[in-house]
């Protein structure tokens, strides 16, 4: 449980209809094997004990009775296993039947929740033998002591700071409009779990994957659905033992159909309430629920769903180039209103061979395009200077010219020598002050070209420099619309990548390859031997590394130690853990020491759900201390 990590189990046992002894004896071995695996929450299907499709046998008294029985045999068994277990039965009340999910835990029953939505259509005719489930709990014997029974019931685990509470509903449940688990959500249930007995038609693995998908989105939740599979009656039905493990909308994992299977995952129970925490429109409530407490033991939970080392990028490439191609068009028609706002029918974009000026350029023309303006609208400036390398002003040339724009070359080397003698500055002293007032020329050069052209000149600068703060304040800084300001840099890799595939033009895709295997520089220092002198990855840290850093500060608010132990995972075997220390620490203190670059950021399109405008998504003061975060790393 620490950092708020959970390891959850959807077990689909083998059983025998009507034939609770044998069906007990398997569930109390994969209690064992699972709770030996690490688990802390198990979900058995849907009557589990008895079997579903018993049919008119579970009106015989025999079988409820043993059913009973059984259930205390698990309750006793799991005494020494640090779970959360979920066992269905049907259960006798007042004399009236109903089918049930029991809680239990380290030896105790903790509370059985009934089925509320009994179908009786189809191929279901569950209303012949059971009762619809009381909403509120009332208390019923369980050989000798008083447990709780009802739908409003949710179990806390009292040992994690996050705030774990589990809820419960079974199987039809989750499939009406209004769910009982959309009150448990309300009510704090951060993972529901659904026993459930979903017979299998063609098809509908597909609507139940979405479906459970989607609801544990809409209840912001982790959601274990765990379904009956070989060993219930074939009279009519086949069950394919489909379970289903999500978390707010991705699937973590999920059986194949007809193998019984033990499906695990791990679910992040601190991300869920970071994500509650930051909708405003996430709706709470303290209604009636009976809320039981329960302890399980705080240990380092294996983290056996890798996050993704590229958390901006998808894995799957059908959806990566679904993705450029979305972000491609968010880019352009940010642009292209700006531009039609303001009349004008000129963008001026400094060009430096680089990674983000390749992206800015590219996606300058896709705007021009859709506002039918010629592409020699486009002045593309190439500024020459002291750390200019022949390979990236040559790949500058080719691009523009290969784009159609407008290309002009001016060097900043003469004006900028100028400058250091009007300021007094040795030439030969290469400090920030030499490589800023490159910069800052530049800016000069294209501001003052946009005025020429009445036009306005397009930013070329990314989100992660932008969290960084690796940027000249007033100099690459500055624009007036920049269309990269909600691209992380590993991003911009894919974006370019997905272009130059895309593109049907060799001469320019050829050029595209070789700017994406160019070092990151900003060119600010003299080449050695032709070479590019200065990679900013050596001095700043690898990108890779501050987009992952970047995107769980921002997305979930975790701790620089959470975020520590997700990059230790994600990138084993590429940094070490004093490497990964020591760029978190650079993350966190230029985070904080930069925040005022931002406070003064130019206009740009947000693309994802991440960005760092101070007039949206990051609010924060520019002299905020960063000693809390830094503390905490130190520790580490």
């Amino acid at each position: 449980m620490k950092d708020g990590f959970v390891k959850v189990a959807a077990v689909t046992p083998k059983i025998k209809v009507a034939d609770p002894v044998y069906n007990t004896g398997q569930i109390e071995k994969l209690i064992k094997e699972t709770a030996s695996n690490g688990a802390k929450v198990i979900v058995f299907p849907e009557l589990s004990i008895s079997g579903y499709t018993c049919n008119d046998l579970f009106l015989q008294k025999i079988l409820i009775k043993r059913c009973k029985e059984s259930l205390k045999e698990i309750v006793d068994f799991s005494k020494d296993y640090d779970a959360l277990i979920f066992v269905g039965l049907p259960y006798e009340r007042n004399g009236k039947l109903y089918n049930t999910a029991a809680a239990v835990h380290r030896g105790e029953l903790l509370g059985i929740i009934p089925k509320k939505y009994l179908p009786n259509y189809s191929e279901f005719y569950e209303t012949r033998y059971f009762t619809s489930g009381n909403e509120d709990a009332v208390f019923v014997d369980f050989f000798g002591e008083e447990i709780p029974f009802g739908i409003k019931i949710l179990f806390e685990n009292s040992s994690e700071p996050a705030g774990f509470i589990v809820g419960a509903e079974i199987c039809e449940d989750a499939w009406v409009v209004e769910t009982p688990s959309m009150n448990a959500a309300k009510n704090g249930a951060n993972l529901i779990v659904n026993l459930s007995a979903s017979d299998e038609v063609v098809g509908k693995d597909d609507f139940r994957r979405l479906m459970i998908s989607a609801l544990s989105a809409r209840l912001v939740s982790a959601y274990v659905y765990a379904s009956a599979g070989e060993g219930e009656s074939s009279q009519d039905l086949v069950f394919g033992g489909h379970n289903i493990i999500a978390q707010n909308g991705a699937v973590l994992a999920e059986s194949k159909l007809f193998e019984n299977d033990i499906n695990y995952a791990v679910i992040d129970i601190e991300r869920l309430t970071a994500e509650r925490r930051r909708m405003n429109t996430f709706e709470t409530f303290e209604d009636d629920y009976l809320l039981i407490e329960f302890s399980l033991e705080s240990v380092e939970t294996e983290l056996i769903n890798r996050p993704d080392r590229f958390p901006f990028v998808p894995d799957d490439e059908s959806k990566r180039v679904k993705r450029c191609e979305e972000i491609f068009s968010i880019q352009a028609m940010g642009l292209k209103k700006r531009l039609e706002h303001i009349n004008a029918k000129n963008a001026v974009i400094g060009i430096s061979g680089g990674l983000d000026s390749t992206l800015a350029l590219l996606v300058t023309a896709r705007a021009f395009d859709s506002l039918g303006l010629d592409r020699k609208g486009i002045t593309a400036v190439t500024m020459p200077g002291f750390g200019t390398t022949d390979r990236t002003y040559g790949n500058a040339v080719e691009m523009v010219k290969a784009l159609g724009a407008e290309l002009r070359e001016i060097s900043i080397v003469k004006s900028v020598r100028q400058h250091f003698e009007d300021i007094g500055h040795d030439e030969n002293v290469h400090d920030v002050t030499y490589e800023n007032c490159q910069a800052r020329e530049r800016t000069q050069i294209l501001m003052d070209i946009a005025n020429q052209n009445g036009g306005i000149v397009v930013g070329t600068g990314d989100m992660s420099e932008l969290a960084l703060g690796w940027a000249t304040y007033n100099g690459d800084h500055m624009s007036m619309y920049g269309v990269n300001s909600g691209i992380p840099k590993t991003l911009v890799r894919h974006l370019v990548r997905f272009y130059a595939d895309s593109c049907g033009d060799d001469k320019l895709a050829k050029v595209l390859y070789d700017v994406l295997d160019t070092p990151v520089s900003p060119e600010l220092l003299p080449p050695k031997d032709g070479k590019i002198a200065q990679e900013t990855e050596d001095i700043v840290g690898p990108y890779e590394l501050h987009d992952f850093f970047l995107y769980y500060l921002l997305r979930f608010g975790f701790r620089p130690s959470k975020i520590y132990r997700l990059a230790l995972v994600t990138f084993e075997g590429i940094y070490t853990e004093d490497i990964i220390k020591k760029w978190l620490k650079t993350f966190f203190r230029r985070f904080f020491s930069q925040h005022f670059k931002r406070s003064c950021l130019p206009d740009g399109p947000k693309v994802g759900t991440i960005a760092v405008s101070p007039r949206g998504d990051l609010r924060m003061p520019s002299d905020a201390s960063a000693s809390l975060w830094m503390d905490e790393i130190e520790k580490l």
